[in-house]
């Protein structure tokens, strides 16, 4: 892949629109020192170099409805391309997961999932989770409390000296 190449502009765009997804490209423009059209050229270019991997909108989901959230630990009963490829597109499935992630230690898998209450938790767990292919064990924590959950990424680190970092690299002049 070549390298990419991102100047201070671009970084406090990428910043402003993690923020505020619905800023106008006048008020990017703004807080950024460009103008409008500057503004959605470089949007345009960061999404196709796919630094902008999309746009959505963040529900709270205590406000629809989903009150628990839980992450579980899934341990495969044995492991191979076959089973994990079957595992993941099964999990990929059940819209209760939102993220799934191949981890190390001592589970294979961790889930971030959302339910109702903790009746259509467990029933999601013991009717769907537990008969997901290849699933030998399952250890599930439930948070009490969210005490911090962003979706802003940091981007200090794009200002640092290069040093294993050879897809993106931080040009620091801009216009």
């Amino acid at each position: 892949m070549p390298a990419i190449t991102i100047d201070r502009y671009d970084l406090t765009l990428l910043d402003a629109v993690q923020r505020d997804g619905l800023a106008t490209h006048a008020a990017l423009g703004e807080m950024v020192h460009l103008s409008a059209s500057q503004i959605s050229r470089r949007l345009q270019r960061l999404t196709e170099i796919g630094i902008i991997a999309g746009h959505a909108a963040l529900l709270d989901p205590a406000a629809i409805g989903l009150g628990v959230t839980a992450f579980a630990h899934v341990t495969l009963e044995r492991h191979g391309k076959t089973q994990s490829d079957a595992f993941e597109s099964a999990a990929a499935a059940l819209p209760e997961v939102l993220d799934c992630y191949a981890v190390s230690g001592d589970a294979d898998y961790l889930l971030r999932i959302v339910a109702p209450d903790l009746p259509a938790f467990s029933e999601l767990m013991m009717k769907r989770v537990l008969r997901l292919p290849g699933v030998a064990q399952v250890k599930t924590h439930i948070a009490l409390q969210k005490v911090k959950q962003s979706h802003v990424l940091p981007l200090d680190h794009l200002t640092q000296p290069a040093k294993a970092r050879p897809q993106l690299r931080y040009a620091g002049g801009g216009a």
